[in-house]
């Protein structure tokens, strides 16, 4: 099976349980009420129309969403989107002037989910706007009540460039707590299936700042340690060493709530044996620097 499946995989798993957070849930809420722009939260390589069905759905894109042809092009502006915003936020525009943007949503190296939303004009809308967007609509083949494009076209939400920045940056801020949120959900990934793995979970949750080793662990589960190492690996989809990394990690991340807490204690206190280590390890999880992620939480470093 492929990389590309396996990502794809595990990121509709994940976006699965991000939706059904109480999290999420009221920020989509605020955000729909606050903006009165569409919001979701997609897979990778999920090449759907993002917001159809979306309470705020724009009108000109739902009456495009009837049409094949149109429709057609609305995916493939998807896939564009996809592909040029894994690394930071992208806004692209579709073949009628309206925008739609993907914030990425990363833990550490991995892609796991897009926050999107659009479906807006930057400038007030022309009867030349609407006549380049009908010439293109022909040369799609569509067949489409003219009046009633009309009439959507031109009720479509219009945002200044500068709010629709300050809506971006929302979602990229929002996309960092969905970042921390989907890397506790892999750390808490249950595998009731196999109990020797739940019992070695919670064996690693109880001893996580130890000096802990695999042998010591399979041991704990009276596992040989090569059969241990594949079925964790198997259970979790990551390997003892990830997992661990992440399970100390994710007290770090708990232990710098407290502002006096100093960035070198939280390591030696979650399990790290080296500040080199845990710099190293934190960057490439939480995808950036422990320093930096104090600052955030706390305001200028001490």
């Amino acid at each position: 099976m492929s990389t590309e499946s396996n990502q794809a995989r595990q990121s509709r798993a994940v976006v699965a349980q991000l939706k059904r957070s109480q999290v999420f849930r009221d920020y989509e809420q605020a955000f729909r009420e606050t903006t009165g722009l569409p919001i979701n939260l997609r897979p990778v390589e999920a090449f759907d129309l993002p917001h159809h069905g979306d309470p705020k759905e724009g009108p000109f894109c739902a009456l495009m969403s009837q049409s094949n042809h149109s429709c057609a092009a609305c995916l493939q502006l998807q896939k564009r989107v996809e592909v040029e915003a894994r690394l930071e936020p992208k806004t692209l525009k579709c073949f009628a002037g309206l925008c739609d943007s993907a914030v990425p949503v990363r833990v550490g190296d991995d892609l796991i989910a897009f926050l999107q939303t659009g479906q807006i004009l930057l400038h007030t809308p022309t009867k030349a706007d609407f006549a380049k967007a009908t010439r293109e609509l022909v040369k799609f083949g569509s067949e489409v009540d003219l009046k009633r494009m009309e009439e959507a076209y031109f009720q479509t939400r219009v945002v200044t460039r500068k709010q629709y920045e300050s809506i971006l940056r929302l979602l990229t801020i929002f996309a960092q707590h969905l970042s921390t949120l989907s890397n506790q959900l892999m750390v808490e990934k249950a595998a009731e299936e196999l109990p020797a793995v739940a019992r070695a979970r919670v064996y690693i949750s109880d001893h996580y700042a130890d000096e802990l080793s695999l042998s010591e662990v399979a041991q704990s589960v009276n596992m040989s340690a090569f059969y241990f190492c594949k079925t964790f690996k198997k259970a979790t989809g990551m390997t003892f060493t990830e997992y661990l990394a992440r399970v100390r990690v994710e007290k770090v991340r708990n232990l710098l709530l407290n502002p006096h807490k100093r960035v070198s204690e939280a390591a030696y206190e979650a399990g790290f044996q080296s500040l080199s280590q845990f710099n190293r390890v934190f960057r490439r999880i939480a995808g950036e620097s422990p320093t930096t992620y104090r600052e955030r939480l706390h305001g200028a470093g001490r």
